[in-house]
């Protein structure tokens, strides 16, 4: 395959009031046909956004906002400042409104203000050559950095206030290879698994060997 994708490096500056540094980042190869939409998606999910009920927006540099067509309007009816015009973020295509090395911003939750910067690269690549394959949507092949929670959550209970939960005395153990243990592992029926070889039942019998490792 010819190389016709984009190759697109996000980099998360920071949100709910904290700038991050390091910038935790991810390069993304992005299609022909790949919109906005899809890119928003994926940089969510690549960035470990599970609560999705928020907007996603990019602002270009020439002063267009790609977002959904309701707040885009909402959004340039009532800016004095840079924002021109709106763009269909489910519609729009990235390779066909921006080029080699341009620079763009995406925001995703607009209360939170989780601020991305997105540079295209200078030269496209070939998924194939970077991903292995060629991907219905935008995936990541490249990244570093440690993603913060969308809430700053750092266990399943926090409440911002309370103190983290003691750590274990041991690690898990999953960790030390000693999981699952011997008395999680189902007893083998010997002669069960005797009437299934009998019958040529390798339905039957391949769980039950499966279960004996």
């Amino acid at each position: 395959m010819a190389r016709t994708w984009l190759s697109v490096t996000v980099e998360l500056l920071g949100g709910r009031g904290e700038e991050l540094w390091p910038w935790p980042g991810r390069v993304f190869a992005v299609g022909p046909s790949h919109t906005f939409g899809d890119l928003a998606n994926a940089i969510n999910d690549a960035f470990a956004r599970w609560d999705r009920s928020h907007l996603s927006m990019f602002i270009l540099a020439d002063g267009r906002v790609v977002t959904d067509t309701e707040t885009g309007t909402e959004m340039v009816e009532s800016s004095g400042g840079p924002i021109t015009e709106a763009v269909d973020i489910e519609s729009a295509k990235v390779a066909r409104l921006l080029g080699l090395g341009a620079e763009f911003q995406f925001t995703f939750d607009l209360g939170d203000g989780w601020t991305h910067r997105c540079v295209i690269g200078g030269d496209k690549v070939d998924p194939l050559e970077v991903v292995g394959l060629r991907p219905e949507v935008p995936v990541p092949y490249w990244g570093w950095g440690t993603i913060p929670d969308q809430y700053g959550r750092r266990w399943a209970d926090d409440d911002g206030q309370s103190p983290p939960p003691r750590r274990p005395s041991r690690p898990h153990p999953m960790l030390l290879h000693a999981w699952p243990g011997q008395d999680q592992v189902p007893a083998l029926d010997v002669s069960e698994l005797g009437a299934a070889v009998s019958a040529a039942d390798a339905a039957g019998s391949l769980p039950r060997c499966a279960d004996m490792t």
